[in-house]
């Protein structure tokens, strides 16, 4: 029996993206769901069956299984499935099946495709792809969160005039709110007191509310950067207040605005690429969580930002090998200076350590190593003062061990691929990610295409590297959703790194093995190998927008840790998350977990 349409709606009004909906177009919706009763046990879907269109779930629950019937997810209650096979050609890439007796509501297909193509509210829940973000960070694009101060000075209003002058004199900020609780009075600028109390003779404990702008003009969190900048040149004056619902909650000063327009990539490369010291480039580098602040909200896509913010560590290494190569004299011989983890596959985010090698030319001598000793112990330690903080597994140019001729890294891999143990997995795995920064390139071009061809060719140490890249799984839980960190810090958190980006990031590293490709970055191998048949059109169509929702989450937990004064980290409460950005996150968790079983059952990624 179908449900009623008024309890549709009301069922449908607590539902996002629905609840987004205008009433009409909720209305003209209503008769196009139909409604499917399924048994406990029974299946709602095969693997590779045709969709009938969107599934959301009204009362009941259904267990999601990957290509090898192994349990992947469990929704509940207003849990929408179903979308990624519609999105991409209509088949089902997972199987479901009800848990217990489940009532299912159907959005046929070709109303779904409607409903995204008619509705910005759909068109965002759904498309995972995010390609109608905007592309460039600036004031008409930037909400008013993003540019203001998350803790501004106040003062109660008996406050005396001196008193605020000192405070505000010690905080080195030119204005004062002056409010009763968190509700604003006021506001009160250093050209208030000048203006006011020095020049009109007012004694100094004057209280503050005698001279400040009462019921100043305010602007709201979502309002827009042109907004304040707009009001600041109609009114002439530089402090915008923030509120939210009578509340102050931030402040925009015409400082803030300058920073904002200052802050870009290309202008910190500039400012390093000419700094003399390493503590030179710690100012600019300083700025780089503002920048990626910027880049968020300015809806760059994770790739863009982390390359951007990439971009800035490969340019304070060149400068530092540059002062380096001053200081010491020009190299004996040809050397390579290489990155590996994130800054090599170009993904660093606000959170990096440094991880780097040094391979010289075969024809160095023993006396001669003791100046890429010297480079390399001044190189790390001018990233470590710029803020690339020194490996906690000593995986740089300055342990001898990763400071080596071409035929000592040959011998290295040789190695690591005819004996791969847990080392040799652990170091093949971080050396499969180099990426050259600076000095003489063709040391590393024919090491790198050697390597991918012994390693490609040897099944047992593809086999190991298989099953290393199975050690970090996606934090899904059958029942509750998400399996999140049981004890310590960060209780009931996930941690988007380790296990969410690492299992893709690794993935990665298996198809770019097992098809020999060269690139490095991430998204780039799991391109190359669709392009080279490594991986499916479709699974890798999944796996690309699965890794873009997981990276993107990420990097924007990692702006509003920025935003509201704190430092990034890699981990997110699922708490924090609407429904429908938790059953989002789930459903790229429920792709990479797949596509694991997929590798972890030697089927091959192109099942």
């Amino acid at each position: 029996m179908p449900v009623a349409p008024d309890a549709l709606a009301r069922f449908l009004s607590s539902v996002h993206p629905y609840d987004a909906l205008s009433s009409d177009v909720l209305e003209a919706l209503l008769p196009k769901f139909d409604t499917r009763k399924i048994a406990a046990g029974a299946s709602v879907y095969q693997l590779g069956e045709t969709l009938e269109g969107l599934y959301l779930i009204h009362e009941g629950h259904v267990e999601v299984l990957d290509n090898n019937d192994v349990p992947v997810s469990h929704l509940g209650p207003r849990n929408s499935f179903g979308e990624r096979g519609l999105m991409r050609d209509g088949v089902a890439v997972t199987s479901a099946k009800a848990v217990e007796d489940t009532v299912l509501l159907v959005l046929p297909a070709v109303d779904f495709e409607k409903l995204l193509a008619e509705q910005e509210p759909a068109r965002k829940f759904f498309d995972r792809s995010r390609s109608g973000k905007p592309q460039k960070a600036d004031l008409a694009t930037t909400r008013v969160e993003t540019l203001m101060a998350n803790a501004p000075l106040t003062c109660p209003p008996n406050t005396p005039v001196q008193d605020a002058a000192q405070i505000m004199h010690a905080r080195h900020i030119s204005s004062v709110c002056i409010t009763e609780g968190k509700q604003l009075l006021g506001i009160a600028t250093v050209r208030d007191i000048s203006g006011k109390v020095v020049g009109g003779g007012l004694p100094y404990d004057t209280p503050i509310s005698q001279i400040m702008t009462p019921d100043p003009l305010t602007l709201s969190p979502s309002d827009i950067g042109s907004d304040v900048l707009h009001m600041m040149m109609e009114r002439r004056f530089g402090h915008v207040p923030v509120t939210e619902g009578g509340k102050l909650v931030g402040i925009v000063t015409q400082t803030d605005l300058t920073r904002f327009q200052a802050v870009s990539s290309a202008e910190l490369v500039s400012e390093i690429a000419h700094a003399d010291t390493a503590q030179q480039m710690a100012e600019v580098t300083a700025r780089i969580p503002q920048l990626l602040v910027q880049l968020v909200a300015g809806g760059n896509r994770h790739e863009v930002v982390t390359r951007l913010i990439t971009d800035i560590a490969d340019t304070t290494t060149r400068r530092l090998l540059a002062l380096a190569e001053d200081k010491f004299g020009p190299p004996p011989v040809p050397y390579l200076w290489l990155a590996c983890g994130s800054q090599g596959r170009q993904e660093q985010t606000g959170v990096s350590d440094q991880d780097n090698c040094i391979i010289i030319d075969d024809a160095v001598t023993e006396d001669q190593m003791a100046y890429y000793a010297d480079l390399a112990n001044f190189v790390c330690d001018g990233l470590d003062v710029a803020g690339y903080f020194y490996c906690p597994g000593d995986m740089m140019a300055t342990n001898p061990r990763w400071c080596q001729p071409a035929r000592v890294w040959r011998e290295y891999f040789r190695k690591w691929i005819s004996k791969p143990d847990g080392e040799a997995q652990m170091l093949a795995s971080v050396m499969f990610d180099l990426r050259p920064i600076g000095g003489t390139p063709s040391l590393f071009e024919d090491l790198q295409e050697e390597t991918l061809g012994m390693a490609a060719k040897n099944s047992i140490f593809v086999a190991h590297m298989v099953s290393n890249s199975l050690k970090h799984q996606p934090p899904l839980g059958l029942l509750r959703g998400f399996a999140t960190i049981r004890s310590g810090e960060h209780k009931n958190e996930l941690d988007l790194k380790h296990n969410g980006v690492v299992p893709v990031v690794d993935l990665g590293r298996v198809y770019a093995l097992q098809g020999q490709l060269t690139e490095v970055n991430t998204r780039a191998r799991l391109e190359a190998g669709i392009t080279a048949g490594v991986l499916s059109q479709s699974g890798g169509q999944d796996l690309l927008d699965a890794y873009d929702l997981i990276a993107e989450a990420r990097l924007e937990r990692q702006a509003k840790q920025i935003k509201e004064g704190g430092k990034p980290n890699n981990y997110l409460a699922p708490a924090d998350l609407s429904d429908f950005e938790r059953s989002h996150l789930r459903d790229a968790f429920v792709v990479v977990k797949s596509l694991q079983s997929a590798v972890g059952n030697g089927k091959g990624m192109l099942g």
